[in-house]
């Protein structure tokens, strides 16, 4: 018991931290910020709170270029493209359906880690029918009876879309990074900043040059950048350390409430019967394709890179 209340506290705030941001990303696009501006400066701001953060702890960061190259890498496929594609994505639909699209995330990380990882090739029957399920889960968010050509379906597969770089990432870094002598603040802040370059370099060109939105969408932009793309890196690897990485992964599960929950009260959004049910279609597939390494999990705790 003494335990869980050492890191029972860490999970909820990582939960909330997470789950709050598809909120504040709709606070910032509905004021008018661009897509491509809203994921330039929450890379900025994350990478400036992680140096912080590694400045305050005296850590070194890495130096060889080999680190610097696959972070790079990884920086597109875990920030700058599913950065640009959710806020865009939450041009078109509310904050509460990105958040449960983004409960998939596990899902393509399974599908792509299949494909690259050997030790993974080989998913079970039980892990195929968690795809399955998560999969006609997604159907339902989407509403397809409807039709796949309204400005919400494009949005939907927005969202979508940045999950799977989401999963190809997570495979990208398990394979390339997660050996690495490195802390996983030091990495982070290495990958956030080849992030917040790579965005910075297309920003201006396509969307113009940034303007002020105003002191809430601002703060906004402050809270996303430095908690949400920052500190929650930090939390995400005490949580790992104090409880392991089972418990760890379960954040998958909170975080689709919190951000139902603040899209709902906060922001007054709908929410459809469609995504309540399509969201725990998800959520329970995402528990079913975990559930055959969770004691291998428990067997090997690993450190997370981002």
């Amino acid at each position: 018991m003494v335990g869980v209340r050492r890191w029972w506290p860490g999970f909820v705030v990582l939960s909330a931290i997470w789950g709050a941001s598809f909120a504040l990303i709709k606070v910032a696009v509905d004021a008018g910020v661009p897509p491509l501006w809203v994921a330039c400066w929450r890379c900025v701001l994350g990478a400036a709170a992680l140096w912080t953060i590694l400045g305050l702890r005296r850590e070194s960061a890495p130096r060889d270029l080999a680190t610097w190259g696959h972070s790079a890498v990884a920086a597109v496929l875990l920030n700058a493209v599913p950065f640009v594609l959710f806020c865009y994505g939450e041009t078109r639909v509310s904050s509460v359906l990105a958040g449960v699209m983004n409960a998939t995330t596990p899902l393509f990380t399974l599908v792509f880690a299949v494909a690259t990882v050997p030790e993974e090739r080989h998913p079970g029957p039980r892990r195929l029918a968690g795809l399955a399920l998560g999969f006609a889960g997604v159907l339902t968010v989407l509403g397809v009876w409807r039709g796949l050509g309204s400005g919400g379906t494009t949005g939907g597969l927005a969202c979508l879309a940045a999950t799977c770089c989401y999963g190809a990432g997570f495979a990208y870094l398990r394979r390339h990074l997660s050996a690495r002598p490195h802390s996983a603040t030091a990495l982070s802040a290495v990958q956030i900043t080849c992030g917040a370059a790579e965005l910075a370099l297309i920003a201006p060109f396509a969307a113009g040059a940034p303007h002020w939105p105003g002191a809430g969408p601002a703060a906004a932009l402050l809270v996303l950048g430095a908690l949400g793309t920052g500190v929650a890196y930090i939390l995400n690897l005490n949580l790992v350390r104090g409880a392991g990485a089972t418990v760890a992964a379960a954040v998958t599960y909170v975080t689709p409430l919190w951000s139902t929950a603040l899209g709902a009260v906060l922001l007054a959004e709908p929410v459809g019967w469609n995504a309540l049910l399509g969201g725990l279609a998800v959520i329970a597939a995402v528990a079913l394709t975990r559930a055959p390494a969770a004691r291998a999990a428990r067997r090997r705790v690993r450190q997370p890179v981002g």
